[in-house]
């Protein structure tokens, strides 16, 4: 009886890099991890600082996932995955403290709730636990820049009109009434809410210039038949 072929693992692309940007993007497509989302995103400091420590988290955990997952017993995995991800969560918690107390201060419990991040166990689950190791990292890379990404739109945004600032260097004029609300917890809500409206436009405009090409293109096959 002949063996069966081994399965062969799909290259790693681009693509799978680029998800994690735009297609999959973790707060503007798929709405996880808002709550360190709108709670960081005050100013773009805090927000770069939060996106960097989830990018390590991901990356880290993930791989170790993806080289384990043939030896991690399907009935502890998500015990294990947690564990997993703790581990570097403290690495980066350390890490933290030791770069910057000011930061470590502002970004507060919320490097801690990195564990929780339904993004990070979402990801070791569903993801990295079924393919290989670059693949793995490559994915998390992917979806850790694109949360990065996310938390800097929501955090230049509340940052400029909040304080007339961006990272700490004065943008408008001292005339400039900053408003308030955006450093505000109800801000976030607004920042968001306007950045998916118009991501959500982008999106639609795209689709009907799809349809109306494809409709052009169509038409002219059909005359010239």
């Amino acid at each position: 009886m002949s063996t069966p072929a081994p399965k062969q693992e799909t290259p790693v692309t681009l693509e799978i890099f680029t998800a994690g940007l735009w297609k999959e993007n973790p707060i503007f497509v798929m709405m996880l991890g808002l709550c360190p989302t709108l709670a960081v995103t005050n100013s773009l400091a805090n927000a770069l600082a939060m996106g960097a420590a989830t990018i390590f988290v991901l990356v880290g955990s993930n791989a170790l996932v993806s080289g384990l997952r043939h030896f991690i017993p399907k009935q502890i995995r998500i015990t294990t995955y947690i564990i997993i991800i703790a581990t570097f969560v403290t690495l980066v918690d350390y890490l933290i403290q030791a770069i910057s107390l000011e930061m470590y201060n502002a970004l507060g419990a919320f490097i801690q709730l990195i564990v929780v991040n339904c993004l990070i166990l979402g990801r070791a689950e569903a993801y990295a636990s079924k393919n290989s190791f670059n693949k793995s990292v490559v994915s998390a890379a992917g979806m850790g820049v694109g949360f990065t990404f996310a938390l800097a739109c929501l955090g230049s945004v509340r940052e400029l009109l909040g304080s007339g600032k961006l990272l700490g260097f004065q943008v408008f004029s001292d005339s400039f009434e900053p408003w308030v609300v955006m450093i505000l917890p109800p801000g976030g809500f607004i920042v968001l809410g306007s950045w998916l409206i118009l991501f959500k436009w982008i999106e639609q405009r795209q689709t009907k210039k799809i349809i109306s090409s494809d409709a052009a293109t169509h038409c002219t096959v059909k005359h010239n038949s």
